[in-house]
């Protein structure tokens, strides 16, 4: 796979004329080679419905008079830049005005989709188990006809809701599912989804059985595996300034890389999303974005939108260059990298393989990484034993098969923090593991407050702070007790309340702990994760960070003073003899805010996380234990050695003041 792609998105209405009468051979290779670029997805099919090239299964754009995917795809040939070819899948605006007959359908009766009334402007979704399926997969099959020398396939919208369009309904009856049952619904659908898969992947791979396959559902759920066998390699959707911000990429790379799949990481060239003509990212933005790709594993694509005249847009590729320029630079270090990290997380989605951003899987991200902290996420089914560490956050709930799991990962000196009610049995409130405390139940107070015991206690606070979580109640039997637990007056109910918010705390505990840090797993009462995500205290972070650490001891993986801006991987380069450690920092900027608005297609804007000037990050400095001994340590690519020291199994060395990333080589 190339490091340096675009995805070049061009869904374009019928009522724009002039489709491609300004695209340039000469123009569109001069604008690619200057920004760096190796790969661009080109369209065959846009969510509107149209085909950017002759076709005899769909119909081209009414106002294209040429083929403008063969040009487009022989311009770049003929300069080394790969085409993987696009098409829409979930979504397609013609058929579903042509056949409404072959859309979503929710269990009230209403469409699904973008656009849920005929008055409202969007894609329609199509259900796959409608003839739409059929052709969609004919328009497959002639693209890889007509465009053998495609360098890939993109399927966009990869779906399927719980559906009960006239298709779906005969089709549960005949399979013996209840339509009226909202888990027989969600079970047919994957069904069909299932089916989706298997055909369009052979529809793709009916003249190449090569040919790489991308089917585009956003990012990987965790857990889900059934599905990959019909992927060739796997694209993270992550744009910071859409919606995901700035820490979700790094959660959800994390996972990808232990699948043993090449991924890319896809952003955006927009200030905000998908769609939006004339909005234009600052390059330090695009700079960090695609360095923080790189430094996670995976390799990098740009998200873009043609205009419909088929002229790229200089101001575009000039910010995209700046970018990639960069990246080409780097490339020897990241190439078949694999994570180096110590710790995991198995959290709630990837137990359960149920997709959602659940807010401790989220949250244990954030403090690890603000932690400076390398980790994984994992899913059941994957090796536990090589890792140091394995955290479960705040309610995941361990079912026998789990626990048989756990428990040789402990006796093979593996070490477990647990939170909240993780760790407890599937079915009832105990635990499945020595937490070293007594159990008795879930506090009947929330919120109530903790007075962390000094080694665990925040920088800034030495007095009961507030836990926006129930807390479940423990007394500490063995092991150290993170802190005292301070019960509220009482819950705040229309009766009895106290103030603005919540009642304040009694002034003598109440005799149960807030967790319990032991030899082999470290336990907190409360869903601190939870808690982080949701209310992001740096006081919870501090306390949650400082136990972490003194868990951990000396096998703690990686110390350095980044600030909690700075982001922290460690990556392995197995054929090479070397680590390579990627050091990030940005400060990032909500900017903007709610507007209402009227007319147009945009109702209201939000904040939006930026970035704009890159400021130098503070000198730091780094201690790393290692199995190997270090030959060299350097800062790369430019080549310069680095003092270092070694010592009870640690390298140490400083890094000076730096801007946006730097990347050490570690050689043994």
């Amino acid at each position: 796979m190339r490091f340096r792609q675009i995805h070049l998105d061009f869904h374009t209405s019928p009522f724009i004329e002039g489709i491609g009468e300004a695209f340039d051979r000469r123009e569109w290779q001069e604008r690619l080679r200057d920004a760096a670029v190796d790969s661009i997805t080109c369209f065959s099919s846009c969510h509107h419905g149209w085909s950017y090239h002759p076709t005899e299964v769909g119909r081209m754009h009414p106002h294209l008079k040429f083929n403008l995917l063969r040009e487009q795809i022989d311009a770049c040939h003929e300069i080394g830049i790969n085409v993987p070819v696009y098409l829409t899948a979930g979504v397609n605006e013609m058929k579903g005005l042509e056949h409404p007959e072959w859309r979503e359908i929710d269990f009230e009766g209403r469409w699904s989709g973008w656009n849920r009334s005929p008055l409202e402007p969007g894609f329609p979704k199509l259900c796959f188990n409608t003839p739409y399926l059929d052709y969609l997969c004919r328009q497959i099959e002639e693209t890889v006809t007509l465009f053998p020398d495609a360098d890939g396939i993109f399927l966009d919208i990869i779906s399927q809701g719980p559906c009960c369009c006239k298709y779906c309904m005969a089709g549960m009856k005949a399979d013996g599912f209840d339509p009226t049952k909202p888990e027989d619904r969600l079970a047919y659908a994957r069904k069909v989804l299932l089916k989706y898969y298997q055909r369009s992947t052979a529809a793709a791979r009916s003249r190449n059985p090569k040919m790489p396959v991308f089917h585009n559902s956003g990012h990987v759920t965790m857990g889900d595996t059934e599905i990959l066998k019909y992927f060739s390699h796997l694209e993270l959707e992550s744009l910071p300034t859409g919606g995901w911000g700035y820490d979700h990429y790094p959660m959800s790379a994390a996972y990808c890389r232990n699948l043993g799949m090449e991924f890319l990481g896809m952003t955006g060239k927009f200030h905000t999303t998908w769609g939006e003509f004339g909005g234009f990212k600052h390059p330090n933005a695009l700079r960090y974005e695609c360095a923080a790709m790189i430094a996670n594993g995976s390799k990098c694509s740009v998200g873009d939108q043609l205009h419909p005249s088929g002229r790229l847009d200089k101001s575009t590729y000039e910010i995209i260059g700046a970018a990639y320029r960069d990246v080409a630079k780097k490339e020897a270090w990241c190439d078949k990298v694999e994570s180096a990290a110590r710790v995991a997380v198995l959290g709630k989605g990837a137990a359960t393989g149920i997709r959602g951003d659940y807010p401790g899987d989220v949250g244990v991200a954030r403090v690890l990484l603000e932690e400076h902290i390398p980790f994984d996420f994992v899913d059941s089914k994957m090796d536990f034993l090589r890792y140091g560490c394995l955290i479960l956050p705040d309610e995941v709930r361990v079912d026998e098969a789990l626990a048989g799991k756990l428990r040789d990962f402990l006796a093979k000196g593996g070490k477990l923090i647990l939170s909240g009610t993780s760790g407890m049995a599937s079915a009832r409130d105990e635990f499945l593991f020595d937490i070293g405390a007594e159990f008795s139940g879930a506090s009947p107070y929330l919120p109530d407050y903790v007075e962390a015991a000094p080694k665990f206690a925040p920088e800034f606070v030495g007095t009961p702070f507030v836990m926006y979580g129930r807390s479940q109640r423990i007394k500490v039997r063995s092991g150290e007790s993170l802190g005292k637990v301070f019960d509220p007056y009482f819950n705040r109910t229309y009766e009895h309340f106290c103030s603005h918010q919540h009642t304040p705390y009694r002034m003598e505990p109440s005799g149960y702990d807030a967790g319990v840090c032991g030899k082999s797993i470290l336990y907190f009462a409360h869903p601190v994760f939870t808690i982080y995500r949701g209310w992001g205290a740096v006081a919870v972070r501090e306390y949650i960070g400082r136990a972490i650490h003194r868990f951990l001891g000396g096998e703690i993986q990686l110390e350095v003073s980044l600030p909690s801006q700075g982001r922290a991987t460690l990556m392995r380069q197995k054929e090479e003899n070397r680590y390579v450690l990627h050091l990030l920092y940005a400060n990032t900027i909500l900017r903007g805010g709610e507007v209402k608005l009227s007319g147009g297609n945009l109702s209201a804007t939000r904040p939006i996380e930026v970035i704009e000037e890159l400021n130098p990050c503070p000198p730091a400095k780094v201690s790393l234990k290692l199995d190997e001994t270090p030959r060299s340590v350097k800062f790369v690519p430019e080549g310069h050695e680095v003092p270092f020291t070694c010592r009870d199994g640690r390298v140490e060395f400083e890094v000076p003041a730096f801007t946006c990333h730097r990347m050490v080589e570690i050689a043994y």
